[in-house]
């Protein structure tokens, strides 16, 4: 048997615009992710009622109870605690949060939270456009320090921003929509940079404001194979993982770009506006752990730039290709999800030993999960081995790697509870109990326990498989 330490964090995972709802109410503003989802709700569901955890959050905590969590990590709406923003702070989303932290400790659940999760408040938007403007960094700022006064007695464990490294990458979620073409990509690096240095505030504000705190980031994890053993292509496959993750760890952890992305930025003519005092900040900011989310690998082969395509010409966006760097292939090995993701348990533990040889640094899982259509039988049962089987394998990708010296302290896979899926709505499910609704019938809303659910509430009472 795999036995993990005993004070394992054994948790699950979720996000306030995914699994909340109530978007309108209790004063809370709406937020880019809302403003997403109502473009596609003739398609799908939206945020509007989403898992309606806002209205069944008593009774869904003592299911995480029934259920042996250790831990939840769930997201706090940034627009439910200032609607606007950077305005006045709203009590009752203060009051929301404060009774959801009290129920999970009242039920032996710790909570960690991320600070902002996709949704940005759309009036921030309006103001700003968002990230571009270093106002942005200040308004956030505020509304850290906010959380930190109201809930810092209680949560000792915080993520900043979830995966700025694959947000920054879709322009719906910064609301690149009015941007002109060809600004997109010196508007995409200054938002990005101006995200490091709110994160680096936070950080900093919480290692001031909140005694024996820990906080770190949450990165979309990257693996990349080479698609041959040619060294261009082993090259190749490194510079996917240094674009897309691993120079956002290196300015958490080290305060700096790296050398490659500093020539990419100022090649492309790109580099962000920086004022002289950011350099500090940014320095200061050392995280305590990092909160890793895995679903996938990549494998890459060389592109090269030509003619028509300059050096750092990007085709598509979350997984693009760039040239004079990489371009993304499909690896023949792996068998795929559904919706396209291909599965890879050993993938996890090569990306946890990486992160861990290079910035020795505590981690946990803060998401890793499968999103597959789920079939409900005629005697209310969700018999999913398929996803028993996708968290069995990687759970035990997790001890080969702490066996093999990794520091990870935690596993919280997505999702908790069937929640909303940006592009798939509640077709593409992930949690542990169903949530009776499709996209566009509310039904009852009942929780249902999945066969997923006994099996992973024994995997904690054993510590492990």
């Amino acid at each position: 048997m795999k036995k993990f330490p005993h004070d394992f964090l054994w948790g699950a995972s979720s996000s306030a615009f995914q699994i909340e709802g109530g978007w309108d109410e209790g004063g809370k503003g709406m937020t880019v992710a809302d403003y997403n989802s109502f473009q596609r709700s003739h398609m799908q569901a939206d945020s509007k009622v989403a898992s309606d955890f806002y209205h069944h959050y008593v009774n869904d905590i003592k299911l995480f109870k029934e259920l042996g969590l250790k831990a939840y990590r769930f997201s706090i709406s940034w627009a439910r605690i200032i609607p606007d923003g950077d305005g006045d702070i709203n009590p009752a989303g203060i009051d929301f949060y404060n009774n959801v932290i009290d129920l999970l400790i009242e039920h032996d659940i710790e909570p960690l939270v991320t600070l902002y999760h996709f949704d940005l408040p759309f009036a921030l938007v309006d103001k700003y456009n968002g990230w571009q403007d270093r106002r942005c960094i200040e308004a956030f700022r505020r509304y850290a320090q906010t959380c930190y006064r109201a809930f810092g007695d209680r949560v000792k464990k915080w993520q900043v921003n979830n995966e700025q490294n694959l947000m920054i990458r879709v322009n719906e979620r910064m609301n690149m929509y009015h941007v002109q073409p060809e600004n997109v990509e010196k508007v995409r690096a200054q938002m990005d940079y101006n995200m490091f240095v709110a994160h680096a505030m936070a950080t900093n504000d919480c290692h001031d404001m909140i005694k024996g705190s820990l906080i770190g980031p949450a990165v979309s994890s990257t693996m990349t194979y080479p698609s041959s053993n040619k060294p261009q292509d082993v090259w190749a496959a490194k510079m996917n993982d240094n674009f897309k993750t691993n120079y956002a760890l290196e300015m958490y952890c080290f305060g700096d770009y790296p050398g490659y992305y500093k020539t990419y930025l100022t090649q492309c003519g790109i580099y962000p506006h920086t004022e002289p005092s950011d350099a500090q900040i940014l320095k200061q900011a050392k995280p305590d752990f990092i909160a890793v989310n895995y679903y996938r690998t990549l494998v890459a082969s060389y592109l090269p730039a030509d003619a028509s395509h300059p050096i750092g010409t990007k085709e598509k966006d979350i997984d693009f290709d760039l040239y004079g760097y990489f371009k993304i292939e499909k690896n023949p090995h792996l068998p795929s999800s559904k919706y396209g993701a291909q599965i890879d348990p050993m993938g996890l533990r090569l990306v946890l030993n990486e992160y861990y040889h290079q910035y020795r640094l505590p981690m946990i899982i803060t998401e890793n999960g499968l999103g597959t259509p789920d079939e409900l039988t005629a005697d209310n049962k969700v018999h999913d081995d398929y996803r028993i089987d996708y968290i069995q394998q990687h759970i035990a990708a997790c001890y080969d790697a702490m066996e093999d010296g990794v520091e990870l302290f935690g596993y919280c896979p997505w999702s908790a509870i069937d929640l909303l899926s940006s592009h798939q709505g509640f077709k593409k499910r992930y949690g542990f109990v169903y949530i009776n609704r499709d996209d566009h019938d509310l039904k009852d809303l009942a929780r249902i326990k999945k066969d997923s659910f006994y099996w992973y509430q024994n995997v904690i009472k054993n510590h492990g498989l």
